[in-house]
């Protein structure tokens, strides 16, 4: 996460080099590249730019190195990088094609879009995730199912049940949100495109078919623009959040299930004490809890993204940036951390069904 990635130990509990490693800068990069050639190519389609200019342009983008020092100078100044970039992107370019760079976009066409080429990768990592967690969970039910437990009701002992009464309501919700990904992931991840103020008045009228050719060659949804419409940003937030609260809910039931009193589940390879050599702590549950709480506080903040004033924000964009990551590596660390947990997690007869039968 921003903050663990600094410190290696934290990061080791929560961290997600796979995911993080795609809000790199080099990762970014790549995308805004990725972004102007689409660009250039669609427009060299459309007829708004010459086919040489825009074959120059895509040849630059594939090999391009930028200045990062100016890069992160124009940042600071212009409060986004794509300004400079676009600045040494045409003087890498050259004459006579420079002008053809960037022609009819703003920043945060090629900043939205590139977003979502990462995020499609984030939710195509999270999904496999899931998928082998919901699998692993139906295995831990064959395997465990039968055996019996106390079912209990705010925190008291109610009545007997199965263990494959209690994993379901761990496998289910996390099937549901494994389809609800597959279901709106297509309608989230769209191509942004709307010119200096979301009208695409900068493409001679050919704005939708600039758009339309940029999502085919990009692999996102065509869609109109959204510069201040930031539903879909916050429609994949609350996914993360709310897969990170399903993945809490599991972990904050075999806590309870482990301790020692209890006794209805054992870990292997459970976490150790310095001072009291005889415990076993469930690390891999606590973390899940610990980030279910992490990003349910994150999600308000990312909400607050919503309110975009007027047709750009900078502020709201800039809260985005500092919040998302964070965010999907999270949800990405509580997967693997929870796929662990259930693969070393057994289940044991609960104490309480003879007491209380």
């Amino acid at each position: 996460m921003t903050g663990a990635s600094s410190r290696p130990f934290l990061a080791a509990l929560v961290g997600d080099e796979k995911v993080e490693a795609l809000f790199s800068n080099e990762v970014e990069l790549a995308a805004l590249l990725a972004v102007e050639a689409a660009l250039a190519d669609a427009e060299a389609k459309a007829g708004l730019i010459a086919v040489e200019a825009a074959a120059r342009i895509g040849d630059v983008c594939r090999t391009f190195s930028p200045d990062r020092q100016r890069l992160a100078e124009g940042l600071a100044r212009d409060g986004v990088v794509v300004p400079d970039l676009v600045r040494q992107l045409r003087e890498a370019v050259g004459e006579p094609y420079a002008a053809a760079v960037h022609k009819g976009a703003t920043s945060q066409d090629i900043v939205d879009t590139a977003l979502m080429l990462r995020l499609k990768r984030v939710a195509g990592i999270v999904e496999k995730r899931l998928d082998a967690l919901v699998a692993g969970l139906r295995d831990l039910a064959a395997r465990d199912g039968a055996v019996p437990l106390m079912a209990h009701t705010r925190m008291q002992v109610a009545l007997a049940f199965t263990a494959a009464d209690k994993i379901e309501t761990w496998r289910a919700p996390l099937a549901r949100q494994a389809e609800e990904l597959r279901r709106v992931g297509p309608s989230i991840f769209a191509i942004q495109l709307g010119g200096p103020i979301g009208t695409r008045s900068g493409f001679d009228g050919k704005g939708d078919a600039v758009a339309r050719e940029m999502a085919n060659a990009l692999g996102l949804a065509d869609a109109p623009c959204w510069h201040s419409e930031r539903d879909r940003i916050a429609r994949f937030a609350a996914w993360l959040s709310l897969t990170s609260g399903l993945l809490g809910k599991l972990g904050q039931d075999v806590a309870l299930m482990v301790q020692s009193e209890v006794g209805e589940a054992e870990i292997s390879g459970a976490g150790g004490s310095s001072s009291m050599p005889h415990k076993a702590n469930p690390v891999s549950a606590e973390v899940l809890v610990a980030l279910a709480r992490f990003n349910a506080g994150l999600l308000g903040t990312l909400n607050q993204a919503l309110v975009h004033e007027n047709e750009r924000s900078g502020a709201a964009w800039t809260l985005e940036w500092l919040v998302l990551p964070q965010m999907a590596i999270a949800t990405a660390a509580g997967l693997t951390a929870a796929r662990g947990l259930v693969k070393a997690l057994r289940i044991r007869p609960s104490r309480a069904v003879d007491r209380y039968d």
